[in-house]
């Protein structure tokens, strides 16, 4: 008989039987857990942003169009909370100012220019082109990140792009036709999903290597110097000639707060899963806004919805699936080495452990 010992360390059973070493791994439930995790919170932040243009555009029904001044405000908000929480912390920024002014000079430019292309292209137009960002997330964290993405992952994604497209495409016929400058529209589009993952790939190499708190905090201070100076450049004269009623304020606090918890939540997912997976799980902000009008306007949804929510969802779990595979087994390979080093220190003193 011999005897087996056995050491438990995080998510790693050590086994040494014999002369012979074993590593047994219990990731593969962690690490279901984790992507179960990411959907879930990719759904919730989705939905945010879903209830956040639900306000903007009733903002808008009321005769006013101020994206920038509502981004201030959202801004404003991130700055008096985690910018308080920063001050109490009493610590040095770990990242150079330089780089969270640009993270917060591309934030600001990529919700503008999107919320700007409703007034130049139609609804479609714009939901379709704003796919966009998903290209520019992968290629951004290959280059700067150095990600590496399956074959599965390629086709979950195509999977989502395909989902929502296949209703906005159906829609066209209806909602297609409106916008004055289809070009000029969708040139801002395009130009604003490039600024927005340019911001998540940006904010998710801080959030992962340094501290969520302070990339927030930074990026609604520097957010909000951007948009002043742009509200005063752009929507000064706009801002002046509003009739404020109590509608056009609630209107404008519900979308800040959409947009603040937005902006709460979107670093949780960022470490967990990344640019492309926000981006991802974003595609179905389109269609809660149909689940949203439905409640409040009780208008019919068309078959092709659960459709299209359906595929979007099987797509997001193909690339969930592969996803911080790649970390995962880089972390596991730079502390093998240590681990069994560790082992075969302790094998001189276990050889007179086993038995017959």
């Amino acid at each position: 008989m011999y005897a087996i010992n056995c050491w438990w360390r995080g998510n790693e059973v050590l086994l040494r039987w014999k002369s012979n070493e074993f590593v047994l791994r219990w990731i593969r439930n962690e690490r279901l857990l984790r992507n179960a995790y990411a959907l879930f919170l990719g759904q919730v932040v989705s939905f945010l942003v879903a209830f956040s243009s639900f306000f903007s555009s009733s903002v808008i029904d009321l005769g006013v169009n101020v994206p920038l001044t509502q981004s201030f405000f959202a801004y404003l908000c991130l700055v008096l909370v985690f910018g308080t929480i920063r001050l109490g912390r009493r610590q040095n920024i770990r990242v150079s100012w330089i780089w969270y002014l640009f993270l917060g000079f591309v934030d600001v430019q990529g919700n503008y220019l999107v919320k700007k292309a409703y007034q130049y292209s139609s609804a479609t137009s714009v939901t379709l082109l704003d796919c966009w960002t998903i290209p520019w997330a992968m290629i951004f964290t290959w280059i700067v990140l150095g990600t590496r993405y399956s074959i599965r992952q390629f086709f979950g994604a195509a999977l989502c792009v395909a989902g929502l497209a296949s209703v906005f495409l159906s829609d066209a016929g209806v909602g297609g036709g409106g916008g004055s400058k289809h070009i000029l529209g969708d040139t801002l589009v395009v130009a604003g999903t490039l600024f927005l993952a340019m911001s998540n790939v940006g904010e998710e190499f801080c959030a992962k290597k340094k501290d969520s708190v302070e990339v927030v905090a930074m990026i609604g201070a520097f957010g909000l110097l951007v948009s002043a100076c742009e509200i005063y450049i752009m929507e000064f004269e706009t801002l002046k000639s509003i009739k404020w009623s109590p509608d056009i304020i609630l209107g404008l606090a519900g979308h800040v707060l959409s947009t603040f918890l937005f902006y709460t939540l979107v670093p949780f997912l960022l470490k967990l899963s990344g640019a492309t997976m926000l981006s991802l799980s974003l595609l179905t902000s389109d269609l809660w806004a149909v689940v949203i009008r439905v409640y409040f306007y009780h208008q019919k949804v068309d078959w092709l919805y659960y459709l299209s929510f359906a595929t979007i969802t099987i797509g997001l779990i193909i690339y969930s699936k592969d996803e911080g595979g790649s970390n995962i087994s880089v972390f596991e390979d730079q502390n093998l080495n240590a681990q069994y080093q560790e082992l075969n220190e302790g094998s001189a003193g276990c050889k007179n452990e086993t038995s017959s």
